[in-house]
C-alpha cells in the first residue's frame, strides 16, 4: 500500500499554523508593554522599527504580515503614518509605539521613497 504524499505537506501546514498562533499569542502579550520598549530619547528610529513594527512590515521594510514600507514615504506624508502609527487600522494595532518614539519613526518612514 502506498501512502499519500500530501502527509508530510499537512503536518508542515498544521506546525506552521500552530507556530503562528504562538508567535502571535507572544506579540499580543507584548502590547500593553511601558513606552521604554518603544524605544528611548536617544533611541535611533530603525531600532525603533525593528524592536517593534519587523515582525510584521519586515526587517528591511519588505512587507510580510504588514504591507511593505521601503517605499511608504511617496505614498504617505508622515502625518499621515502617525496617523496609522497612533490609531492603527486593518491588522494593524493601534498605539504599538508612543510618544516621541513614534513621532521618530513616522519621520523616518517618511523619507522612504
Amino acid at each position: 500500500m502506498k501512502s499519500n504524499p500530501l502527509i508530510p505537506f499537512g503536518v508542515t501546514m498544521i506546525l506552521g499554523v500552530v507556530l503562528m498562533f504562538i508567535i502571535s499569542f507572544y506579540g499580543a502579550s507584548q502590547l500593553g508593554q511601558p513606552e521604554a520598549k518603544s524605544g528611548t530619547a536617544n533611541a535611533k528610529p530603525k531600532e525603533i522599527f525593528l524592536s517593534n513594527c519587523a515582525s510584521c512590515h519586515g526587517q528591511n521594510l519588505q512587507g510580510g504580515f504588514g504591507p511593505p514600507l521601503a517605499h511608504i514615504g511617496g505614498k504617505l506624508s508622515k502625518e499621515q503614518i502617525l496617523e496609522q502609527i497612533k490609531k492603527g487600522g486593518g491588522k494593524m494595532p493601534a498605539g504599538i509605539i508612543k510618544g516621541e518614539a513614534a513621532e521618530k519613526v513616522a519621520t523616518w518612514l517618511s523619507k522612504k521613497k
